[in-house]
């Protein structure tokens, strides 16, 4: 591809030229030189430099805290290794394809993480994932490492699957947590950059791997960020025949990405909640509730005594401490926000009003399957949606609309890269049905194969991802029958019911194979890449692998118009104008010029050779310099 110009997007470089995923170390290099600039000599970073600008006295040695395990590096190098794979679109499986900003993406989940760094950077308020617990019956991904998007294409038989096949990672295996913790760690990696700095990640785990989790989601996130880990009670009914204990609860783990930034509004207020709070002064502000003037930590030289107006005198108990500072107590006193009992030696508590509560109440870390649902009640949910035994023990759509509507706000943008049977995604719609939200919900699932003896398979299911999207169908189906006319599947209007399919595949442009084995053939690929656009890509692949690249969310508005003639695709309203015609000439790339785009891109294909023309057009962009205009050829 021919560089003219780069650009930024958001907060990271975003050049349309380059058909990787941003890479992540190059990255990670430009932030740092930005804000230590001092520590880069000859174009390398000096470490101890850096050090010293840090203000770092320890002393050097081998030994260091931290989590550390056999691949760790591997899993590094791995996920720094940029994607030259590409998203398709695939209309037929979408519903309304056009006007839709939900997204449901067919792949393997590294991959597609790779590929959304550029477009959804920092854009993401919430992700929820379930990801394999590490049972030793559950599918992972193995630590024989190679291309992410080769390991993909085997597992949906588009390659020879030697030696790349999905296995399950059993407790035989000898580097069973190893294999779990480099399937994990990439991925949550990735995740992060994808979170807005406001944003909160949710994961489901149980008791296998929560502890070593914790450490991956400190070593990550920085355990600074941890907010929560929820006990939820799952089981609603007690295994007579466990062995030792009866295992009803599982846990979600909850981190920001800048704890400062983040805010959890809890859970909506209930009748139940007010039931707490009475008036039995008959206060004429109304009812209250009754929260210690003391706490258990705290420092000794803050322990006083205070007399109130009333002349009742206070002091907090022997090994606690004051709550309020005396300032505080005078205006509380002052607002008859005091409360002193009804009888003579009680002890004085603060009024909270219940008209000074907002909507929402704090969370706890117990949710019991009354309050956030059950597994037992997830498989009766989805079986009236997808028949009995499609998907084992989905997460409930209690649980998951529980914690969206806890941190999102009503445009936010929700991921989920172990989609399973997309409950997230329902979630997201039933939440918007109650609320009249417009979240958004990216969802990445891999075709998984399902048994041929499971009554999934009977009923017409051949992989998770199939179950995934059919859900989410009948679910938002299901939701549009049981509302108001004003819900369109189709329309636009209202709430958002569709989503765009997206498959994970290679590139449409030939990429250099610099690694010919022995029956390579070296004329055959300069051949090849004379015409470096794969035959079977359509110019909307093509559209979408460039818009991706580009770091245009995969749902920004798309027209597509006629400039001298020619077809051409306008991108958010212009921000970017495409060409792919394979025949250009000097009239459409003056259009294209003078409706003065950020962005243009042609296919190098369109000059046929004819350097004098594409000559024009680089000097033709050039004198619009002004405008700030970058051309590009693919």
């Amino acid at each position: 591809m021919t560089k003219q110009k780069t650009t930024k997007r958001g907060s990271i470089e975003a050049v349309g030229e380059d058909l990787a995923s941003l890479d992540i170390a190059r990255e990670k290099r430009r932030r740092l030189r930005a804000l230590y600039p001092e520590v880069f000599g000859d174009g390398k970073i000096d470490f101890e430099q850096l050090r010293r600008v840090l203000g770092d006295q320890v002393e050097s040695g081998v030994e260091r805290f931290g989590l550390n395990w056999p691949g760790k590096a591997e899993c590094m190098r791995i996920l720094q290794q940029p994607s030259v794979a590409t998203l398709k679109p695939v209309r037929e499986e979408s519903v309304n394809f056009d006007g839709t900003g939900n997204l449901f993406i067919e792949g393997e989940n590294l991959e597609v993480l790779k590929l959304l760094q550029k477009s959804y950077f920092e854009m993401v308020k919430v992700i929820y994932i379930d990801p394999p617990y590490n049972t030793g019956r559950e599918f992972v991904y193995p630590d024989k490492y190679a291309s992410g998007l080769s390991r993909y294409l085997a597992y949906t038989r588009q390659i020879d699957a030697e030696g790349h096949r999905f296995a399950t990672n059993t407790d035989t295996i000898g580097r069973y947590h190893s294999n779990w913790l480099s399937m994990m760690y990439p991925r949550l990696y990735l995740a992060r950059n994808l979170l807005r700095e406001d944003g909160v990640i949710f994961i489901s785990i149980d008791d296998n791997e929560v502890h070593r989790l914790r450490s991956v989601m400190d070593d990550i996130f920085g355990e600074e960020n941890f907010l929560a880990q929820i006990a939820w009670q799952g089981m609603d009914t007690v295994k007579n025949d466990a062995k030792h204990f009866s295992t009803n609860c599982e846990f979600v783990l909850c981190y920001s990405k800048n704890k400062d930034l983040c805010r959890i509004k809890g859970q909506k207020r209930t009748q139940h909640h007010d039931r707490v709070y009475k008036n039995p002064d008959n206060d004429p502000r109304g009812p209250y509730l009754l929260t210690p003037l003391h706490a258990k930590s705290g420092k000794a030289s803050t322990r006083y005594k205070y007399t109130f107006s009333n002349g009742v005198t206070w002091e907090p108990p022997t090994g606690t401490y004051p709550r309020f500072s005396q300032e505080t107590l005078k205006e509380l006193d002052g607002d008859d926000r005091i409360y002193f009992g009804e009888k003579p030696g009680s002890v004085p508590q603060r009024k909270t009003f219940l008209k000074d509560v907002g909507s929402y109440t704090k969370l706890t870390t117990f949710w019991s399957y009354q309050f956030a649902g059950s597994t037992r009640q997830s498989n009766s949910e989805l079986s009236h949606i997808l028949g009995p035994g499609a998907f084992q023990n989905p997460k409930p759509v209690k649980l998951i609309k529980l914690i969206l509507d806890s941190v999102s706000e009503q445009n936010d943008i929700i991921l989920d890269s172990f989609a399973g049977s997309g409950t997230t995604a329902h979630a997201v719609l039933a939440l918007n049905k109650e609320d009249g939200g417009n979240r958004k919900f990216i969802m990445v699932q891999l075709p998984e194969d399902i048994e041929e003896s499971s009554e999934a398979y009977k009923a017409g299911y051949k992989t998770v991802a199939d179950i995934g999207k059919d859900r989410i169908r009948r679910a938002a189906a299901k939701i549009k029958e049981e509302s108001d006319d004003h819900l369109s599947l189709t329309s636009g209007a209202g709430i958002d019911l569709g989503f765009k399919v997206f498959a994970l595949a290679p590139s449409n442009f030939r990429v250099w194979d610099g690694n010919l084995d022995e029956t390579g053939n070296l004329e055959d690929q300069l051949l090849a890449h004379i015409d470096h656009i794969r035959a079977a890509s359509t110019p909307e692949d093509i559209l979408y692998e460039l818009l991706l690249k580009a770091g245009f969310p995969l749902t920004a508005p798309i027209k597509k118009t006629a400039l001298a003639g020619k077809e051409v695709f306008s991108v958010e309203d212009g921000e970017m104008l495409l060409c792919l015609e394979k025949e250009l000439n000097q009239e459409v790339i003056d259009a294209m010029a003078k409706a003065a785009p950020r962005r243009v891109v042609c296919l190098d294909e369109g000059f046929k050779g004819n350097d004098q023309l594409k000559t024009n057009a680089a000097q033709t962009f050039k004198s619009r310099e002004e405008d700030g205009i970058v051309f590009t050829t693919v």
